[in-house]
């Protein structure tokens, strides 16, 4: 690989937000600020109470199952507009949307989601992964792509059980926080981060090995 292409890989690593490679092993968390306005007026804004709300303790263990026990590798819970979207290990291209009464629901969990357990989850977005990089057309992407994205897979951790489960049962109380609330989350079991938006229009990136010292730092005590 040319020197040039070497500087091109790093450049590519270091100037994304989550790179390549994911969160920066000394970030504890990513901000980044939106709409000023939004926050000048946060405290003038009722709290609107969704579907996502009225329905979060029944909406909680479906989440854990989602996550634990089925198909989806990527879940985000919209609380503002009652909007649930999934992502499949079963049919990675597509995402798919679902309200939270019909989540709340067990049997209609059961019935759109195929189960898989955790440990045969992981190890088939790894073969996924696989048959990409064995594939012609990434063979034919620039050199320092291929680095990239392989070493993405060579230092590549999922989220660990016990940090789905810490983050998943935060959620009520992240949402109910009296000032600088959450409107929605997205969860990533691949890049094992937390995607979290406040309704003062700010966004926060955290890995999930990081999000007990997050919610330590943020929370009101």
């Amino acid at each position: 690989m040319s020197e040039s292409d070497k500087e091109i890989e790093e450049l590519v690593i270091k100037e994304s937000l989550v790179s390549a490679a994911g969160l920066n092993a000394s970030s504890l968390q990513i901000g980044i600020r939106g709409d000023p306005s939004m926050r000048e007026t946060t405290g003038e804004r009722k709290r609107y109470t969704s579907d996502v709300d009225a329905r979060i303790d029944e909406l909680v263990p479906s989440f854990q199952e989602l996550l634990l026990n089925r198909s989806t590798y990527q879940l985000f819970v919209g609380f503002n507009n009652g909007e649930i979207r999934t992502n499949s290990v079963f049919d990675p291209m597509r995402q798919e949307i679902h309200s939270a009464e019909k989540i709340a629901d067990p049997n209609y969990v059961k019935r759109q989601f195929p189960q898989i357990n955790y440990d045969d989850k992981i190890g088939l977005i790894k073969e996924t992964y696989q048959s990409v990089r064995e594939s012609s057309y990434y063979k034919s992407i620039p050199q320092y792509w291929q680095n990239i994205m392989n070493r993405r897979g060579e230092q590549w951790e999922p989220m660990e059980v016990f940090e789905i489960v810490s983050v998943v049962s935060t959620l009520k109380t992240m949402r109910e926080m009296p000032i600088y609330f959450m409107r929605n989350i997205t969860i990533n079991i691949v890049q094992s981060i937390v995607r979290i938006q406040f309704n003062c229009d700010g966004t926060q990136i955290v890995s999930a090995e990081n999000y007990g010292q997050f919610l330590e730092e943020n929370l009101p005590s």
